[in-house]
Parts: C-alpha cells; sequence; structure tokens
C-alpha cells in the first residue's frame, strides 16, 4: 500500500496485522480524492476510525494543512504512527489515541473542513451515533464535509439536518458525501 499523489506519493504505508481495520484501497483513494481535490488546499482534517491513517496521509500529501487522527486499537495506532513518520507529516498532524465516541463527547477546539468516517462496516450504529455527535461536538461547521465509508446494503439513517450531497457507489461500498444544514444541524 502507498501514498497515490502528492508530496508524499510513491511512500510506502503500512497496515497492522489482521482483518480489524481495512485500509481503503487505491480504487477508493483515487475516486475519492478526486472529488475532493478542490477541497483540500489548507484543509482542516479529521480521520476518524483511522486505522493506518491512509486517508488523512492521502489528504496530507493533497495539501490539507492538518489532519487530526482517532484510532483506539494499540495495532493500528502503531501503524499510524509509522506511517505518519514515514509520510513526515508529524508537524501536520495528530494522532488521539482514544474510542470515537468518547473523542466526540467533549467539545473540540474548531469545526473540520473534512471528516472522515470509517467504521467498521458491521457497526451501522456507531456511525449513525457519530453522524448526531460530530455537531455538538463542534467537529462540523458551515461548509464542513463528512465522508463516509459504508456497505451499501447497510446505508445509515441520517439524522435530521444532514443532507447526502453526493453518493459514489464501488462495488459493495458506497462513498456518502454528507453536508449538515447548519452548524448546529443533526444534533
Amino acid at each position: 500500500m502507498r501514498v497515490i499523489a502528492g508530496s508524499a506519493k510513491g511512500r510506502r504505508l503500512v497496515a497492522p496485522k489482521g482483518t480489524a481495520t481495512r485500509p481503503a484501497t487505491d480504487r477508493i483513494r483515487e475516486t475519492l480524492f478526486a472529488i475532493l481535490e478542490p477541497d483540500l488546499p489548507g484543509a482542516r482534517v479529521l480521520d476518524l476510525f483511522a486505522g493506518a491513517g491512509t486517508l488523512g496521509i492521502e489528504a496530507l500529501s493533497r495539501g490539507a494543512g492538518h489532519a487530526t487522527f482517532v484510532e483506539r486499537s494499540a495495532a493500528a495506532l502503531a501503524a499510524l504512527r509509522r506511517n505518519v513518520a514515514a509520510t513526515a507529516f508529524g508537524d501536520r498532524s495528530d494522532v488521539v489515541p482514544a474510542n470515537v465516541l468518547a473523542h466526540l463527547a467533549v467539545r473540540l477546539a474548531a469545526p473540520y473542513d473534512v471528516v472522515f468516517c470509517d467504521p467498521p462496516f458491521a457497526d451501522v450504529a456507531v456511525l449513525e451515533e457519530v453522524l448526531r455527535r460530530l455537531p455538538g461536538a463542534g467537529a462540523v461547521g458551515p461548509g464542513s464535509l463528512v465522508v463516509a465509508r459504508v456497505l451499501r446494503r447497510h446505508a445509515p439513517a441520517l439524522p435530521a439536518g444532514v443532507r447526502v450531497a453526493r453518493t459514489k457507489e464501488l462495488g459493495e461500498e458506497s462513498l456518502l458525501f454528507l453536508r449538515y444544514d447548519s452548524a448546529g444541524g443533526g444534533g
């Protein structure tokens, strides 16, 4: 697995052993970042359920200003930290070793421009809860874009005030591009 484009193009990334994490494939990242490219320069990115950090690192490589990675698995955190070091993005990122829902239980300093939400596919209820909590945590504001990676057959119920701006289907997966109607919407 490698960074596809940008300043860290070609840098090798590691993933934790086992099936607990499922890094985004090249095809998913190529599709996602072709859509996001105009929104990335200088963007503040929040990568929830970060795993090895492939989405946030790709965003940094393509010009995002800062990324915050939230992950609780020790194995994934070890891989994530190695990947941040290998790409030399330590000065433009924070790694938060925490449960995502616990992290969103406190008010964050400022909203993010792009939020990646890639929880375990089987746990749609967790994704729905994260989508409800993002506004209350201050993670989203006017203009924020939330990208959720889901199985097509397990689409989440969206909270009030959240709308699908775009959907991209890739095999059995879908990328949902979500917008909140207002800074306080959806929660």
